[in-house]
């Protein structure tokens, strides 16, 4: 290759976030050039360049296609065959038959009978086209790694060997991937998403011999910690098990090896499923392969609502809707039975028996559902919920906080924790994210602010009541916390904290394994498995030492680590299936971690699960929550990585475009994450000088890390702000339907669902608009450029300050005169039913700062909370200011909760507030 192609090459494979687009891009192109090439008259210099265009694009899938069965070594050997012997039509037509099984996966379970049509004559257009029924009935298609040193001839045999042990009645059907390293067992198992089984040998090598940058990055996804090069070739076989597993932990391992079965079996292998002995018996390890898919592929609520709703019954219970009688009778809203079909009808029910399970009191199917759910995501139990993550907040914070415990809350979490606070009865003390003045957005807490807080309540002889920290991870613009630091460092000052992580935008992360490292469950499970290593006790007593005299501020630049013998792991999570996986609405997920649920929780959470949760819970829901449960342990991976690139891919085609750059700008991580908090030193994920960055290492280091697949754009520049371009922009004109807007921006989530085409669309909608002010711009006066010039700059630069929380209202602080923050939400909440107490005061006027100015503290009665940005700007007690004030009037939104726009702010009277204070020095006294 010559120096220029190198170039070439090297800059076409940094537009690239990841190897599978450039599989799928270099596909499509072989394909377009070998048509070329089949029409092109031999002799001619064009001739001879698509003839080199074709080598270089086949030399440039030699090195990915190793890790994929389909087309696999053989078929690109077939492809070299017949470009070297100049049967380019031929050529042509099986790379378009391999483009078609590639795209509509046709190839998945007959790969060999694609493979024989090779070579018949006739058109690729001329294939049968799978039809919906046919792939909904298709038995499930998977791929096996096996990890072995082999050559041509002993890996076809082995091969062989498997494919001949499959029978019709098998459930699955799989084909095998054979690598001959450790590392390229690594690249496989990130890069090829049909990987559900790895089976580890003893003979295979080290290294690589496949350098392509592309790939090599995903060696980077194990993790600063593992060095490869260290480890003895004897212990190949275990490292990789436990190295797999640690990458991609729902994947089945079978360790094969010549070595003692019964050492290696008592080792930590990460949790290899079986440990085979110098294998030769395929039966043996082909049942093992298939036992293991099934037992994610199970489905224990769905398959028994299935079953019921297959079974004759008499229903002489509430619910007339059950099994469709009261449609099916109707002469009136038969349309409704037309519409969703009768399965739903027919799966409808009030029963629990029969098959059924009951939610509140689980032993059957649901029970074995929500243990399924534990493990996929790595918690030690999970409940389900049928009303949404709004539910599951409000029973953790019930069940494990009680009257008086104080809690440590992201003043912008959801409005679920605040009025959970109420229903507990907590002392809340607030912590301010750092804000995004620019963009009416707020960011995320820094672990310092949370530090110096606990450290003011240990000198103040409260530490013993702080109970919970409430952080929400990602936040609705994408902050992602480093949820392990965080936690170790708060450990550190409080060895029995309780945390809890709102997930609801973030279920999806645990199949990532970038994302895995900063939830809550993950968290959990690496820091019980640290605080048991003797390397971890040696370190601690070092720095006990070392910190013996410091005092807050030294504590708060260090790096704490928590005593060993007093932390204690507990963490719940709560997530939102609903919104980032497969879910019908408001299927959600309660997670827990906790050391001391049995003990101290389980009891209080039970009460807390009775009190929120309905008695009638909606079944199609459970069974969505279990088959969302299956979908993601078996093809998570692939789904949350398309998520990624789907989102990757918009940034760079909104920051590379001409025209869009002018009015509209995707917000990097260096825009949304101040530098203090990148260690990194990462300032975006693409830029056009050097393509994309690994984030690998701003995940696994930085205080802070940003969720790419939230993309927040900045359409001030259009002139509108993120609200009006919204409603009447994208939904009104286009149909593309958005969550968040700021004062200027808009919110883009992928999730599993976006598809390529989706974001195609996107961007050219994007693409109309711009050119649409374009055209106004050109054809614009003086004085309607000038306009629309303030207009942007109002948007842009003239924003208003975000208010940070001001304080309780000494009424309502049982920490008065201790230099604590915690207000009673619960008092102030209740004391609001009486209306007699409460007075408005309109913001339109001046009359507030009327008030402020002579002195008297106005005191809000309820939560005030503008959509957008949709958090609490003000709380129950909570001290009203003038920043406060100034900022809703900016805001100019059309929707805020809890204030009346014809009558004013609801604030508590001069009375009520010094009945109050009299009341609580009396009760001092």
């Amino acid at each position: 290759m010559t120096e220029s192609r190198t170039k070439q090459s090297q800059h076409s494979l940094s537009d690239y976030y990841s190897a599978t687009q450039l599989r799928s891009d270099r596909w499509t192109s072989l394909k377009s050039t070998a048509a070329a090439l089949a029409k092109s008259k031999q002799g001619g210099r064009s001739h001879a360049q698509l003839i080199d265009r074709t080598r270089m694009i086949l030399e440039s899938l030699d090195p990915i296609e190793m890790y994929w069965a389909f087309p696999g070594k053989s078929g690109m050997e077939h492809l070299r065959r017949l470009l070297v012997g100049t049967d380019y039509e031929a050529f042509a037509r099986i790379v378009t038959r391999i483009v078609r099984a590639l795209l509509s996966g046709s190839y998945r379970g007959k790969i060999a009978t694609v493979v024989a049509e090779w070579d018949a004559d006739g058109p690729a257009e001329e294939e049968a086209v799978e039809t919906l029924e046919e792939r909904a009935h298709a038995r499930p298609y998977f791929e096996v790694l096996i990890v072995d040193d082999l050559s041509p001839l002993q890996e076809e045999k082995q091969c062989r060997a498997l494919r001949e042990i499959r029978r019709p009645d098998d459930r699955f059907i799989y084909e095998p991937v054979v690598v001959p390293s450790f590392e390229d067992a690594l690249i496989a198992i990130l890069l090829n998403h049909n990987v559900q089984s790895v089976v580890v040998r003893y003979d295979f090598q080290l290294k690589s011999v496949n350098n392509l940058k592309i790939l090599q990055r995903y060696l980077s996804r194990v993790g600063d910690d593992e060095d490869i090069e260290e480890i003895d070739f004897g212990e190949f076989g275990p490292e990789l098990c436990r190295l797999v597993r640690k990458v991609r932990p729902e994947l089945d391992v079978f360790l094969v090896t010549d070595r003692s079965v019964e050492d290696i079996a008592g080792r930590d292998l990460g949790g290899c499923l079986r440990v085979f002995y110098n294998q030769e018996d395929y039966v043996e390890l082909h049942l093992n392969i298939l036992r293991g898919v099934n037992a994610r592929y199970q489905t224990p609520f769905f398959t028994a609502l299935k079953e019921y709703s297959k079974q004759p019954t008499g229903v002489f219970h509430a619910l007339p809707i059950s099994r469709g009688k009261s449609i099916a009778r109707s002469h009136w809203i038969r349309d409704m039975g037309d519409f969703y079909g009768m399965n739903i009808f027919l799966a409808e029910t009030s029963a629990t028996s029969g098959g059924l399970d009951s939610l509140l009191e689980p032993h059957g199917p649901i029970k074995k559902a929500q243990e399924l759910a534990a493990r996929a995501f790595g918690a030690k139990r999970t409940y389900f919920a049928t009303n949404g993550t709004s539910t599951c907040n409000k029973v953790v914070v019930q069940a494990v906080i009680r009257p008086g415990d104080i809690v440590l809350v992201d003043r912008d979490c959801h409005k679920s924790h605040h009025y959970g606070m109420v229903l507990a009865g907590a002392h809340v003390i607030y912590l301010d994210s750092y804000p995004l003045h620019q963009y009416s957005m707020y960011g995320a807490v820094p672990l310092a602010s949370i530090k110096r807080q606990l450290l003011e309540l240990r000198r103040a002889g409260k530490l013993d009541r702080v109970r919970m920290l409430l952080l929400t991870n990602c936040t609705f613009d994408g902050i992602v916390y480093n949820v392990e630091r965080f936690m170790e460092e708060c450990l550190a000052i409080k060895p029995d904290l309780v945390f809890l992580w709102d997930e609801a935008w973030f279920a999806f992360a645990r199949f990532g394994p970038t994302y895995r490292q900063r939830t809550g469950m993950h968290a959990a499970q690496v820091l019980r498995e640290r605080y048991r290593d003797p390397a971890h006790r040696k370190a601690f007593e070092a720095q006990k030492q070392q910190l013996k005299d410091a005092d807050d501020e030294k504590l708060i630049a260090a790096r704490i680590l928590p005593d060993p013998d007093k932390v204690r792991i507990r963490v719940y999570a709560t997530q939102s299936t609903h919104k980032t996986l497969t879910s019908l609405r408001q299927g959600s997920m309660i997670h827990v971690a906790d050391q001391d649920f049995r003990g101290e929780v389980e009891q209080a959470f039970h009460e807390a699960y009775m009190t929120h949760t309905s008695t009638s819970p909606n079944y199609q829901i459970i069974a969505s929550l279990d088959v969302g449960r299956r979908q993601v342990e078996l093809e998570g991976f692939e789904l949350v990585q398309k998520q990624v690139e789907a989102a990757m891919t918009m940034r760079k085609a909104i920051d590379s475009h001409p025209l869009l750059k002018k009015y509209f700008k995707v917000l990097t991580v260096g825009e949304m994450i101040p530098a203090q908090f990148r260690d990194s030193g990462i300032t975006s994920y693409w830029d056009p000088e050097h393509g994309w960055n690994d984030i690998w290492d701003a995940w696994a280091q930085d205080e802070f890390a940003l969720d790419a697949t939230r993309v927040s754009l900045t359409v001030g520049g259009t002139g509108l702000d993120g609200d009006s371009f919204k409603n009447d922009i994208l939904m009104d004109r286009y149909g593309i339907q958005i969550n968040k807007t700021s004062r200027n921006t808009v919110l883009f989530m992928t999730h599993i669902g976006t598809t390529r085409s989706s974001v195609a669309y996107l961007i050219e909608v994007l693409v109309k608009v711009a050119q649409e002010l374009d055209g106004e711009q050109e054809d614009a006066s003086d004085m309607e450029r000038k306009s629309f010039q303030r207009r942007v700059k109002s948007l842009m630069e003239d924003l208003p300050p975000l208010p940070d929380f001001s304080r309780f209202h000494d009424a309502f602080c049982p920490g008065k005169g201790t230099d604590t923050p915690e207000g009673d939400l619960r008092a102030a909440y209740f004391l609001a039913y009486d209306e007699p107490k409460c007075e408005y005061l309109p913001i339109e006027t001046r009359a507030i700062e009327t008030e402020i100015s002579k002195g008297r503290e106005l005191v809000s009665t309820s939560f005030i909370i503008p959509y957008p940005p949709g958090f609490p700007i003000l709380v129950p007690g909570q001290i009203v200011s003038e920043e406060i004030i100034a900022f809703m009037r900016a805001l100019d939104v059309k929707e805020i909760h809890g204030y009346r726009a014809d009558l004013g702010l609801r604030v508590f009277t001069e009375d009520a507030l010094n009945a109050l204070s009299e009341k609580a020095r009396a009760a001092a006294e």
